[in-house]
């Protein structure tokens, strides 16, 4: 009798199993169309010099915003001095462009206390990424991040990673005793501000890197592997090996300021 109940009902197992397959199946993630659509718009940003070998030397990532003709980075990305005696400028790379490769990036805006950077490229406009809403980010939420995170010594390639929002954090960890101070550290404290804390290892590489929303590819940070970690680790005797991205909103009170959204 059990034999003849498993027998006609085994159909029916078979569709429900093969259902519950397909929904396995077809709830993996596939990032590849955002992907797609946000790679474009993150470009290498370096200080060009054309009698050095190479002639570009990598500093960051950046990402394009407002009309096309400004980029988003982290400020200590910026070098502090160009010798104009060598023809020293500021570029953009642009991977994948076949002509004019290199273009010339001036410096906007700068606000060194979160660590953005606002400048603006020659050429032709390239394909703006979206701000988002930094304030709604909430800890377990999953986000991708594009860069470069190993500069150019493995070729002028974005690289994607995906994120989680670990925790949202002051950007400075509090010392155990006033040995561990330092006048960076103090003045950190003293202008304190939360950066998401993600699960991810980041790279000198993925500084100015665009902390985006899986689905609609909307900015929510930018990227920070030096600044931060400088400050927030630096108690530790082995780095986490975790990452920090400073929130949009420090990035879009920068596009204000110059006039390029208003609010």
């Amino acid at each position: 009798m059990q034999k003849a109940w498993i027998k006609l009902f085994r159909p029916l197992f078979a569709v429900l199993i093969s259902f519950g397959l397909n929904i396995q199946l077809s709830s993996a993630a596939d990032y590849s169309d955002i992907i797609a659509r946000v790679k474009p718009s993150v470009v290498a940003l370096g200080n060009y010099q054309p009698l050095q070998q190479p002639a570009i030397r990598f500093v960051g990532t950046a990402f394009v915003v407002a009309d096309g003709r400004h980029i988003i980075t982290n400020a200590h990305n910026i070098p502090e001095l160009l010798d104009p005696d060598k023809n020293e400028s500021l570029v953009v790379v642009v991977p994948g462009e076949d002509r004019k490769r290199i273009r010339i990036a001036t410096v906007i805006k700068q606000d060194k206390q979160h660590d953005v950077a606002l400048l603006r490229f020659s050429d032709s406009a390239l394909t703006p990424l979206s701000l988002g809403n930094g304030s709604v980010v909430k800890e377990g939420q999953e986000y991708l991040m594009s860069g470069f995170p190993i500069g150019s010594a493995l070729g002028y390639h974005v690289v994607t990673h995906k994120a989680m929002v670990s925790a949202i954090t002051p950007a400075v960890q509090p010392v155990n005793n006033s040995r561990q101070l330092n006048p960076r550290l103090i003045k950190r404290m003293m202008t304190g501000f939360d950066v998401f804390q993600l699960d991810a290892i980041a790279y000198p590489g993925n500084s100015g890197s665009p902390v985006y929303d899986i689905e609609t590819g909307e900015v929510i940070g930018v990227l920070n592997s030096v600044f931060v970690k400088d400050t927030k680790e630096s108690i530790l005797e082995n780095p986490s090996g975790i990452s920090y991205a400073i929130p949009v909103f420090y990035a879009q009170e920068l596009l204000r300021q110059a006039g390029l959204i208003s609010k």
